[in-house]
Order: C-alpha cells, then sequence, then structure tokens
C-alpha cells in the first residue's frame, strides 16, 4: 500500500511537472513565432526587402529553434532538460569527469550488509571508493515505523517543516550514496540537479542565444517548484526517516556532511568539494583568430609589436618560412583580422593567399576594449586619444618593420645574402598589402609618409578595397552625423573618448543576440535592415557581422572618437587630409604648416602599382568616392587598376565572393619573387647537415 502510494504521487508530479513544461514552451513559443511572422510581414511591405527571408546563410521562414508538438512526457516521458543533463552527464564520463547518482543505483540484496563494488565504469563503483555507508533497514521495519509516524501527526508536522527548510537549503550536503528501498524514490529531478552541478562547464561550451537560454531557465525553474514539491512530499510519505535524516545531520561532524566528487584512478580518493556557479560561462562564442586557424589545421604564430607611443599591437601570422613571397592584410573599422578568415578556408582570402603559397600576416590596430599599452595604468581618455593619423605613422610602419625584421632573418638561413645586397637597401622577399576600408586609407597614409621622410616602405604592390578617404558623397544619415561631430567634438570627445559597446554583460547581451537573429530570421531580417537604413541604405549582412567572435564579452575591437571625427573632416574638407588639430598653430608644430597635409596632392610619390577596388552597392563608401582616388593616381602617373562588383560594403571581407577572391589571387601573383637569391637545402648526411645551394623559384 506504502509503496503504491508512492508510485501515484511520483507519477502524478511527473505528468503535472512535464504538463507545466509543455504549456510554458507552447506560450512561449507562439508568442515568438507571432514575433517573427509580423517581422516578415514588415519585410513583405518595405521595398526590396521579401528576399532577405531567402539565401541568406540559409535562413528560412520558419524559426529553426522549434517547441514541442506534443508534450514530452507523451513522446519518450523524460523531459528535455533531464536528457539535456543525461547526455552532458554522459560526455562527462568519457572525459573522465565524475558524476555521482543518489544512490539508487546500488544493489539492495537482501542476503548483503556492505555495498559491493561494481564495474569501474559504473557510477556505484566510483562512489564505493569514496564511502562505506551500511544499508538501511529491511523493508518490515521499515513498514512499522512508516505506521508509527502516521499515528504521530502532530509530530510529523512539526518535524516536517524543519526538514523541508534544511533540505532547501543543505540538500546538497545530505545526499547520501544508498538509498531505502521502502523510501519514496529519488526522481529525475535529483539527479538531473547534480548531473548539471557537474557538467555545466561542459554544457557552456556550446553558444546558446537569449531565447535558448531564456527555455533552459525556465526548465530549470520549473524542475527546482516541483523538486521543492516532492521533497514535501517525501517529508508528509516517511516521516522516521527524515527524522532520522535530520538526527544524523545535527549529530555528524563536518567530515561527513559532504560527499561531492572523487575521480577514479587518483591516489587519494578523498571526496572534495567542487564548486560550479552557472553564472561563470555564459555560453558566448569567444574565439579568437588563433581558434579559427588551427582549427582549420593551417599554422599559426602570434608577433606582439610595440610602436613607438607605447601601443603593444598583435600582428598575426599563418606562416610559411621558406616563403619569398609575403602578404600583408590589414582591417578596417570595428573589424580584427577576424574579418580575414570569418569565412573558412573556401572563403577567406588569408587562406586563400597561404594556399597560393605566401607567408600570411594578419594586421591589428590599436583600439581594443582590453586597451593592451606598455603603461598598464593608461587612462581611457589617454588610450583613444588617436586619429588616422596613428593608424598610418605608427602602427602600420611598426608591423611591416616587424615582418620585414622576422621575414629577413628567415630566409638568411635559406639563402646567400652578400653585403651589397643589404647596403642597397634590397630585400630577399616581395611584400603585398591587401586592405579594407580605414585600413586602405592607412597604407596609402604610409605609403606617402615614408616616402617624404625618405624612408623604404617595403611594399612591391597594394590591393585596396573600397578604401576611405573620400566622403563627401554619401548620404543624409553620414552628413548628419559629421556636423555633430564638427560642433559637438569639443564636448563630446572628454566625454566619449572610444565608441564600443561598455560592458562585459551588453557584449554577452550582443553576442547572444546575433544567435537569435539568426534563428529568428524575419526578425533579424528586420535588425538587418534596421541597420542598413542607419548605415546609408548598405545592404551588408550587419546581422551576421554582430556574430563575429571577435565581438565577445571580454574584448571587442573599438573606434576612438579621434577617428570619427577625422573622418569627420575628411567628408566636410572634400579632401583626403591628416588630422586637423583645430588651429593653425597646432597644426604647425605638427606638419610645418597651418595646414593638414593633403595626401591626395602628393600621390605621384606613391611607386607601387595599385588596386582599387569598389563595391557597387557599397553605401558606406561609395563607388564615385573609390573612383576619385583612382583618378588622382592615375593623373600623377602612378600604375593603378580599378575595378567594381556587386558588392556591399561588408562583403568585401564577410562573404565568400569566388570572383573577389579569383581576381586579388590574380593581382597577387603579377608581382613574381625574388629569383636571384640563392636558397640552402638542408640535408641529413651520415648524421651531419649539408647545406645544398639551390637556386629559389
Amino acid at each position: 500500500m506504502h509503496k503504491m502510494i508512492q508510485r501515484l504521487v511520483d507519477n502524478f508530479l511527473a505528468v503535472t511537472k512535464e504538463s507545466v513544461k509543455t504549456i510554458t514552451y507552447e506560450w512561449l513559443n507562439i508568442i515568438l513565432r507571432l514575433i517573427n511572422g509580423v517581422s516578415a510581414m514588415l519585410l513583405a511591405i518595405l521595398p526590396d526587402k521579401t528576399n532577405m527571408l531567402e539565401g541568406i546563410h540559409g535562413w528560412e521562414l520558419r524559426p529553426s529553434f522549434r517547441g514541442p508538438r506534443l508534450p514530452r512526457w507523451m513522446e519518450n516521458g523524460v523531459s528535455s532538460f533531464n536528457q539535456f543533463v543525461h547526455e552532458l552527464s554522459m560526455d562527462s564520463d568519457s572525459a573522465s569527469s565524475v558524476d555521482y547518482s543518489s544512490g539508487d543505483d546500488v544493489d539492495d540484496d537482501d542476503d548483503d550488509d556492505d555495498i559491493s563494488p561494481a564495474s569501474p565504469s559504473s557510477q556505484s563503483s566510483r562512489f564505493s571508493r569514496a564511502s562505506s555507508y551500511k544499508k538501511r533497514r529491511k523493508n518490515w521495519a521499515h513498514l512499522i515505523f512508516s505506521i508509527c509516524g502516521w499515528l504521530l501527526l502532530p509530530a510529523r508536522l512539526i518535524l516536517g517543516i524543519p526538514f523541508y527548510l534544511y533540505s532547501i537549503f543543505f540538500s546538497r550536503g545530505l545526499k547520501g550514496p544508498s538509498s531505502t528501498p521502502g523510501r519514496f524514490q529519488t526522481s529525475q529531478v535529483h539527479a538531473g540537479r547534480k548531473a548539471l552541478d557537474h557538467v555545466v562547464q561542459r554544457a557552456t561550451d556550446r553558444r546558446r542565444g537569449v531565447i535558448e537560454d531564456l527555455h533552459l531557465g525556465m526548465e530549470i525553474f520549473i524542475e527546482t517548484i516541483f523538486d521543492g514539491i516532492h521533497k514535501i512530499a517525501a517529508c508528509f510519505l516517511s516521516p522516521v526517516d527524515s527524522l532520522r535524516a535530520l538526527l544524523k545531520w545535527t549529530s555528524a561532524d563536518d567530515s561527513s556532511a559532504y560527499v561531492v566528487t572523487a575521480t577514479v584512478a587518483e591516489d587519494d580518493p578523498t571526496p572534495t568539494e567542487r564548486k560550479t556557479r552557472l553564472n561563470n560561462s555564459l555560453n558566448t562564442d569567444a574565439r579568437t583568430c588563433q581558434d579559427v586557424i588551427t582549427e582549420l589545421g593551417y599554422p599559426y604564430e602570434a608577433i606582439r609589436v610595440v610602436t613607438d607611443d607605447g601601443y603593444v599591437l598583435l600582428l598575426e601570422r599563418i606562416p610559411r618560412r621558406d616563403s619569398r613571397k609575403a602578404v600583408y592584410l590589414q582591417h578596417g573599422v570595428f573589424d580584427s583580422s577576424m574579418g580575414w578568415v570569418s569565412n573558412g578556408v573556401v572563403g577567406s582570402p588569408a587562406f586563400a593567399a597561404f594556399d597560393q603559397g605566401y607567408d600570411v600576416f594578419l594586421g591589428n590596430f590599436r583600439g581594443l576594449v582590453s586597451r593592451e599599452h606598455v603603461n598598464k595604468n593608461i587612462s581611457s581618455r589617454e588610450y583613444w586619444s588617436y586619429s588616422i593619423n596613428e593608424n598610418g605613422t605608427e602602427d602600420i610602419p611598426a608591423m611591416i618593420e616587424k615582418i620585414h625584421q622576422v621575414k629577413t632573418s628567415e630566409l638568411k638561413f635559406l639563402s646567400e645574402l652578400d653585403t651589397t645586397e643589404e647596403t642597397n637597401t634590397e630585400q630577399p622577399y616581395k611584400l603585398c598589402a591587401i586592405c579594407h576600408s580605414l585600413g586602405g586609407a592607412a597604407i596609402l597614409m604610409y605609403i606617402i609618409t615614408r616616402r617624404v621622410e625618405q624612408k623604404p616602405h617595403r611594399l612591391s604592390r597594394i590591393i585596396l578595397l573600397s578604401p576611405a578617404g573620400f566622403h563627401h558623397d554619401s548620404t543624409f544619415a553620414f552628413t548628419a552625423l559629421e556636423y555633430s561631430l564638427l560642433w559637438f567634438g569639443p564636448i563630446l570627445q572628454p566625454l566619449v573618448p572610444g565608441f564600443y559597446i561598455p560592458t562585459r554583460f551588453f557584449r554577452m547581451l550582443v553576442n547572444k543576440l546575433a544567435r537569435d537573429f539568426h534563428n529568428y530570421p524575419a526578425v533579424g531580417g528586420v535588425v538587418q535592415t534596421l541597420f542598413g537604413y542607419l548605415l546609408g541604405g548598405d545592404s551588408s549582412n550587419w546581422v551576421g557581422v554582430l556574430g563575429l567572435p571577435h565581438y565577445n564579452m571580454n574584448d571587442m575591437p573599438g573606434v576612438s572618437f579621434g577617428i570619427a571625427l577625422h573622418l569627420a573632416q575628411m567628408k566636410h574638407a572634400r579632401k583626403f587630409r591628416m588630422f586637423d588639430y583645430g588651429s593653425p598653430s597646432a597644426n604647425m608644430r605638427v606638419y610645418g604648416s597651418p595646414e593638414p597635409l593633403d595626401l591626395g596632392e602628393y600621390y605621384g610619390l606613391i611607386d607601387v602599382p595599385v588596386d582599387v577596388v569598389a563595391g557597387r552597392k557599397d553605401r558606406v563608401i561609395r563607388p564615385s568616392m573609390v573612383r576619385k582616388h583612382y583618378r588622382l593616381m592615375r593623373d600623377a602617373g602612378v600604375e593603378a587598376s580599378y575595378n567594381e562588383f556587386e558588392y556591399a560594403h561588408l562583403d568585401f571581407t564577410f562573404s565568400h565572393r569566388e570572383e573577389l577572391m579569383g581576381y586579388v589571387m590574380s593581382r597577387l601573383l603579377l608581382v613574381a619573387p625574388n629569383t636571384k637569391h640563392k636558397s640552402l637545402r638542408l640535408k641529413k648526411k651520415d648524421g651531419e647537415v649539408v647545406a645544398k645551394q639551390e637556386t629559389s623559384s
């Protein structure tokens, strides 16, 4: 009779719990589908936006995160949360992490007094290594005590309430290895919560969006509520066991109060407490450029570069140390080296160049939230106090000189360099540059200033993908931003030294929302449309860019107020010129003239071939502005070419474009590597290293 009541309560709680989950999920998913459907209607009404629901990374109108069609308990009898925890616990077993049951799996033979060790792979054997608890009493004894407990109803009520409060706050300490056969059996809630404590770190390796976190949070909340109800029922059904547990807890010392974890094959299997906090890992994608490169099987090298003004830059490399042709890729605004590898092996310029035999270097401008600087105590205002001038005259020179130093030292081991070649400043390799947006303006500034200073720039060819510099032909939004920066710049600059997502929480939120925009494509399409309108109607995949892992809770690329003001000055002056410090005297101290240097007038100093590429759909830097670069170069006698593609601004780096890959690689191949140097081919002969000279090709 007692067991029948137990099973009845168990079944009732399980069915009720799964019914509550199903109703809650269905209501949430109905609301989400409604929002997604309304968003789809908006896209259908807006001109030229219907196609956003098709062909964007395989998006569909129906959300990819779907709710249950039938109650979970009707399908397989196990809730999604319990199944989720079970799968993770199995993964945890394979990784040698320890999971413990509540003791229900321990063998209950009537004639045995001690727990028999199970197989090494089972949970009970792991637990037996850490404890040697005795078994409970026989069923008949338990039945007698239960009857007495029902007779003592007032005592049961008095003891049940404190035990319930105790079980809520100290239940993890009382979880024992053994179980009473007549005791109210532990439901999947207990095993699920225990497994969650041990595998939450593995769970957080999977990136989830806000909606998916909401689903999981609701399930944990429902599990917690029914867990409390389950414990209350256990107090009423087994008051003697509750009293025994309470007395044991009050009389036990601290050493026996916790049985948490122990690891198989450890010399000391004594249980130790392992603390796991749900808020430690927030399920965001924090991969770095190094992670992407190495996961795809490519070599990787990180080089720290320090500029003359103390900024610490990260120059990343996909090395071919014996290659005599190298390529340097430089990103644009709000971007990093991640943009050059974000499309995988097939669609990323960095991997395409490496596969063509190039030694690939990925540059990163200053401007990270982490504020990398030799002065560890630098203030935010001091760190963000720079313009495009510093990108072109500090960052790029430091990185290219580091490339020259690395390549020269490496090739010395593979080639014979005589003194005449070094005096003639010839270099044993050819270096090309591929630059996007702000990187294009900075590389032009670098070449011109180096030529003015009569210093070598080390470059053999540059490819400019929608380069910045000229911006007067733009939309009303950019014009309004221009005058806002020019008028209120002196007031805003001390208050807002840089533009970036300010806190870890909001950076994490953006990272998760980008995942939700992918799962709910119509909502993502509306956000995409809003971004496009704010940025002049540009059709780039702005939502996809937000999901890139360099926008993570720990760090992200930002933009200084000085760069934004510098771009506004260029737009207002209708010239590609250096930063205006606000007064003739200040400019005189920096440039030796009352006006900033007009870089467009010095295009005749560019002594390398230049390939200029524009996007017909680009509304951030319009093709007319890119053509102005080309016309000035052509008029100045520079060997320049011009081409246009049906691209928006971000398509040059973040989209898989085979025709762009083919065009860029064809321009790189126009630069032939040095052929007059002789390489040293190292061979082992009879245990000794022998150098053999060969002409390199």
